[in-house]
């Protein structure tokens, strides 16, 4: 699928200004520009927001995952169209705006609700077909990417060891061992939203990954920033004890959670490391105190070999 980047965003904001007027004649005409990057360009009008993404996207795909959005209410904010439409060669969703996570209130995180969300998406069968989860794909291009940008930076070497070390599934070299449980496949923090604004419930916003595999990829990002010492453990334990008292199935339901999150941490870890020597190394610059703390991890890593989930 080609694309005209240069066109795309005047176009997309024409597009959203006419959904939002659309849905409320008497639209204030607040318009922004959330996001523009190579993998989506955001755009809000009012209580609409469109977005483009990736220009390698694969329609079906897409399709699916818009559909099971749909189909998935209180979980997952519902699209405002049923299938993505094209635009100069990006495939274009529309959706609700949503309130989202106050970057610089860290105290009032949402980790419970988060953690809840995710444990009802996990006992939720897929309401309509779904590819798999695009966590582990997504891992493989941020390091393949390390390789092409910084292949003699000396923070690559620790991060290649630690990737190499994960089995095939967690490099998305193989199929995962569960093929059935349904993920979000790319949580954090920005991946929650308040709808309606600015006080509803909480909802998961996202669907670009998501599908079915192995559910402790979801709780792999904020177990590796609490083992590399960038989360406070009293954050992490409010997520994971919400998720078991939700009954979440990604872990036990008590005692050690670590069998399970051990290889989806550690390919996030490297995931994180990888996307973040790729960007010093771009900028021209050394790395920072957090991405050096990624760093190590990596090369602790490397040293102890990973534990396979337990299912």
């Amino acid at each position: 699928m080609t694309t005209d980047a240069p066109a795309l965003l005047p176009a997309l904001e024409a597009r959203v200004r006419e959904t939002a007027h659309a849905r409320t004649p008497a639209c204030p005409c607040c318009a922004a520009t959330l996001a523009d990057r190579a993998d989506a360009t955001v755009v809000r009008h009012a209580g609409t927001v469109a977005k483009a993404h990736a220009a390698d996207a694969d329609p079906d795909g897409l399709s699916l995952r818009v559909t099971a959005a749909a189909r998935l209410p209180g979980v997952l904010l519902p699209p405002l169209a049923p299938a993505p439409v094209v635009l100069h060669g990006r495939l274009v969703t529309y959706w609700p705006y949503g309130m989202p996570v106050d970057p610089e209130d860290p105290d009032a995180a949402p980790w419970e609700a988060a953690a809840t969300l995710l444990a009802r998406l996990h006992r939720t069968a897929a309401p309509s077909a779904v590819p798999p989860m695009r966590g582990p794909v997504k891992a493989a291009q941020a390091v393949a990417r390390l390789r092409d940008t910084a292949p003699r930076h000396p923070a690559t070497a620790p991060v290649l060891s630690a990737w190499a070390a994960l089995p095939a599934w967690a490099r998305g070299a193989a199929a995962m061992p569960d093929t059935v449980t349904l993920c979000h496949g790319d949580l954090h923090l920005g991946q929650l939203i308040r709808h309606p604004a600015p006080d509803g419930p909480w909802l998961l916003i996202d669907v670009d990954d998501l599908g079915t595999g192995v559910p402790a990829w979801d709780l792999a990002r904020p177990a590796a920033w609490y083992a590399c010492g960038l989360l406070p453990p009293e954050e992490w334990h409010r997520f994971l004890t919400a998720y078991r008292a939700s009954g979440g199935p990604a872990v036990p339901a008590d005692g050690d959670p670590w069998p399970a999150l051990d290889v989806p941490a550690r390919a996030l870890t490297a995931q994180t490391a990888a996307r973040a020597v790729t960007k010093a190394v771009l900028a021209d610059r050394p790395l920072d105190e957090v991405e050096c703390s990624l760093v190590d991890a990596c090369a602790r890593m490397a040293s102890v070999r990973p534990e396979a989930p337990r299912g």
